[in-house]
């Protein structure tokens, strides 16, 4: 039986409990209003922004303890929080940017039949970063031609992060490649953080794998592995009619990337849920560096290997820095040593 006495001390936790959770509260929405105004607030508007953002957060956090003024105090940050929210719905993505030169067109496509035209495929000539010639071109594709899919990760920040890549072979032994990008400004750089804030808009690049690999391995110093998926070729035509709805979806209406919700990864397990519906979730969609290892789990990748097998052979990066002949055959280079499925 509980005495008074305890009943107290639990009545005293619990308060002290609650005031906690609520002071944590107060912080997590204080700092997502901090890190919206950070990134998006225009000058001169930003600094006194924050600073009435970091008072009234501050105000917020302490007052589950000052009992007097604790309505006022919340009903003050109320206000500034529903104000940011309302500021925050006004942000708008665009097509009406200065854009860096390798995201710089929208690609988009032509489907009659078996005939597919792309327009805007991306095929630079990388030197480095900075020197590099570009190329937008127009291809022509028979669809039923359309052989293989491959998977490519690019490790630009230890294991657990990749950049998300997805390959479809034809049997002339062109490849087209499909990356979801972040469309960078020019003078613009990435960061993970600032993808949660609308700081970019999304971009699905087509383009060649001498110019869209290689920049990765020889440009950038980049780790690339690249797996072969076991898909039969009408599943391998609807995903890549999946990716030419998708950019023209993005053409037609611009939308923000999210390092979370609309990344290089999540469009890759969304298609691929077309195919397969209930592929589940997993922690291995936000941390992409080991989305390779979901898809074997889940019988995507080319059967009767271990997964340390593919990884190992699948890496292509020493293949694609010593390639130094005609472009047309930079995916046959890279793909010496592959496991790809026998028919």
């Amino acid at each position: 039986m509980i005495g008074g006495h305890d009943m107290k001390r639990l009545g005293s936790l619990l308060r002290w409990t609650g005031r906690v959770v609520m002071a944590l509260m107060a912080c997590l929405l204080a700092g997502w209003a901090g890190l919206a105004l950070w990134f998006q607030a225009e000058s001169p508007w930003r600094v006194p922004a924050l600073l009435v953002c970091a008072a009234l957060g501050l105000a917020a956090v302490m007052a589950p303890w000052m009992l007097r003024w604790r309505g006022r105090i919340w009903l003050v940050a109320g206000a500034g929080l529903l104000a940011t929210l309302g500021w925050w719905q006004t942000l708008a993505p665009s097509h009406d940017r200065i854009w860096a030169d390798d995201v710089d067109r929208l690609t988009w496509a032509e489907v009659n039949g078996n005939r597919l035209i792309m327009h805007n495929v991306r095929n630079f000539e990388w030197r480095s970063e900075t020197d590099y010639t570009p190329r937008w071109e127009t291809r022509e594709y028979d669809l039923d031609e359309l052989v293989s899919g491959d998977l490519f990760l690019s490790y630009w920040m230890g294991p657990a992060i990749a950049h998300t890549l997805v390959s479809f072979g034809f049997a002339d032994g062109r490849q087209l490649v499909f990356s979801l990008e972040i469309r960078k400004e020019q003078g613009e750089s990435f960061s993970a953080i600032a993808g949660f804030f609308r700081q970019y808009e999304v971009v699905l690049i087509a383009a060649d794998e001498n110019d869209i690999i290689r920049v990765r391995t020889n440009a950038r110093g980049e780790t690339v592995r690249m797996y072969r998926l076991d898909m039969p070729p009408s599943a391998l035509r609807e995903a890549l009619l999946g990716y030419l709805q998708e950019a023209e979806d993005i053409r037609r209406e611009p939308r923000f990337y999210n390092s979370l919700t609309s990344n290089c990864t999540t469009i890759v397990f969304d298609l691929a849920r077309r195919i397969v519906p209930g592929l589940p979730l997993d922690y291995r969609l936000l941390l992409s560096g080991y989305f390779a290892e979901y898809a074997h789990d889940h019988n995507g990748l080319v059967p009767g290997h271990e997964f340390f097998e593919l990884e190992a052979a699948g890496d292509i990066t020493a293949r694609a820095l010593a390639f130094s002949g005609d472009p047309a055959d930079f995916p046959a280079a890279i793909r010496v040593g592959v496991p790809f499925l026998v028919h």
